[in-house]
């Protein structure tokens, strides 16, 4: 292989180019942080893969101007539900909605929605002008004081070459090639097993489109409609001694699990084999090297909560890059990362693996009913009583706790609360999304910038001429009482939409939003 002596230079290397690298990609580019992505493959990823972006996602594309391009490609609300079935031209036996996705819900300005990762991915790529090198592999990775080495290796040409980078943002997947460099382990169950999916075109509109879903769950594997415009895939555990053989008949497998009397002929596309995996790594960071999505946590993909996790990791992570590398920060900041984001990894994988104890539990029972020959069609009672996919606790509820948030009196709950979401606005916790005028919601006052949203602006806006960057945004008195704010109280709002502190009312004296600044960011940056 040929050799590159000469290194290349990156603020920020990100590795992997999924829905997590091109997220982060872009929210750097918003920051002004020059970024070099590179992907092993030679193109994104031809398959769907993840299907759901859930609500605080799209709260994310909402901030970077793409919740609208999105929507606009992915399915119609209706189709936000699960459906469990003999077979996919069969009635349903039990049948859930996916809250936040099948409807609005008033904790958010946004709908999630359901679509295929090879449909999101371009939308994430076009977000953002920083350099992209497809079909270049991480082989190699040296860390020195003030920066890392990577060792890049161009599957086109044979030439390596190497990046000396500030921080590298690992989000290559579970099989993460940085975090196996870097010797970092994992906890959890691990490899659950091999699956396969089937990309296919097939006219099955007659069995969904009066009961659309955006998963139909049978025994014979599972059916998930691709785009509006048609396509289709099943996915199931691999055949015994099908991943290996090159005359395996898939059209034949998903006919089968079409179920006897079709008459349907499966016209074969794309095949992948693919291994779920359910684990949380032992360390999100390593130095200047930072794990994210995939990378970091691997979950079951029942529930749809895996691509979301990551989003929301890089969402965390990259404003805490910008002030490192702007200076508006200490490095130090970044050590607030791990504790933020690894308890929700955790708490991500037991929903996750709940969530397919639950779908077992439904199969299980329809089994039942077969064997003892109930009559057709029967209908199972669903164990979670409409609370499949219902874990806005998890999704919004999130509360973070580290150097990086000021916690007043109130200790609220702990990080990632399952399925029930009461909005507060307390210290660590997503600010609740209140409109704040026609299409304008609290959220949208998150950016590149801290946010003091308070009833009293002037007072507040007198003391905020800091080195950090600062907006002051006037709430009204109704919102400052759903906030548990008087009159002259506030909320400091991170970039990421978590609230860093909380004043009740006036502050102590004029230094306190810059020392509160400065505890969030780490020593106060030298006045301009």
């Amino acid at each position: 292989m040929e050799t590159s002596v000469a290194d290349a230079g990156a603020p920020v290397l990100i590795v992997g180019g999924g829905p997590v690298g091109l997220t982060a990609r872009a929210l750097l580019a918003r920051w002004g942080v020059p970024a070099l992505l590179v992907e092993k493959h030679r193109e994104l990823s031809p398959f769907p893969r993840s299907r759901l972006v859930n609500v605080r996602s799209m709260e994310i594309c909402r901030g970077l101007g793409l919740a609208d391009r999105i929507t606009a490609r992915a399915f119609a609300p209706e189709w936000g539900r699960v459906r469990f079935r003999d077979t996919l031209h069969g009635p349903d036996f039990a049948t859930a909605a996916m809250v936040g996705v099948h409807a609005p819900v008033p904790e958010s300005p946004v709908t999630g929605v359901v679509t295929s990762q090879d449909r999101l991915e371009p939308t994430l790529l076009g977000a953002a002008r920083a350099p992209v090198r497809f079909g270049t592999e991480l082989v190699g990775l040296t860390e020195e004081p003030d920066a890392v080495v990577a060792r890049l290796a161009d599957h086109g040409s044979g030439a390596e070459t190497r990046v000396r980078a500030r921080y590298v943002l690992a989000a290559d997947g579970a099989n993460s090639t940085v975090r196996q460099l870097l010797g970092i382990g994992t906890t959890g169950p691990g490899a659950l097993g091999g699956f396969t999916t089937v990309v296919f075109d097939a006219d099955l509109g007659r069995w969904c489109a009066r009961q659309p879903a955006g998963v139909y769950f049978t025994a014979h594997g599972s059916f998930a409609p691709l785009y509006p415009e048609g396509g289709w895939a099943w996915f199931g555990p691999t055949p015994e001694n099908a991943a290996d053989a090159e005359d395996t008949d898939w059209s034949g497998i998903v006919a089968r699990a079409l179920g006897p009397g079709a008459g349907v002929r499966a016209d074969v596309l794309r095949v992948q084999h693919w291994v779920m995996n359910a684990f949380v790594a032992d360390r999100l960071r390593h130095g200047r090297v930072l794990l994210a999505g995939d990378a970091a946590h691997a979950v079951p993909i029942i529930g749809g909560l895996g691509m979301n996790a990551g989003l929301a990791d890089v969402h965390n992570l990259c404003w805490k890059l910008a002030g490192a590398l702007h200076g508006w920060a200490d490095p130090g900041l970044l050590e607030t990362y791990e504790p933020e984001r690894r308890p929700v990894a955790h708490a991500t994988l037991r929903q996750a693996v709940a969530n397919t104890r639950l779908m077992g539990r439904v199969l299980a029972r329809r089994r039942d009913q077969l064997r003892t020959g109930e009559a057709a069609p029967a209908s199972v009672e669903a164990p979670w009583s409409e609370r499949y996919f219902a874990q806005l606790g998890l999704v919004l509820g999130v509360t973070y706790r580290s150097a990086a948030v000021l916690t007043d009196a109130s200790p609220g709950p702990e990080p990632g609360t399952g399925t029930d979401y009461v909005p507060t606005a307390d210290p660590g916790r997503r600010v609740p999304h209140l409109w704040l005028g026609p299409g304008r919601s609290t959220l949208d006052t998150c950016g590149e910038w801290f946010t003091l949203l308070t009833p009293d602006p002037d007072r507040w806006a007198r003391h905020a001429d800091t080195p950090w960057p600062l907006r002051v945004e006037a709430l009204s008195g109704e919102h400052a009482d759903a906030c548990g704010l008087g009159p002259h109280g506030a909320l400091l709002v991170r970039p990421d939409g978590h609230i860093g502190a909380r004043w009740p009312d006036r502050p102590a004296d004029g230094t306190t939003l810059r020392r509160a600044l400065g505890a969030i960011t780490g020593p106060a940056p030298a006045a301009p």
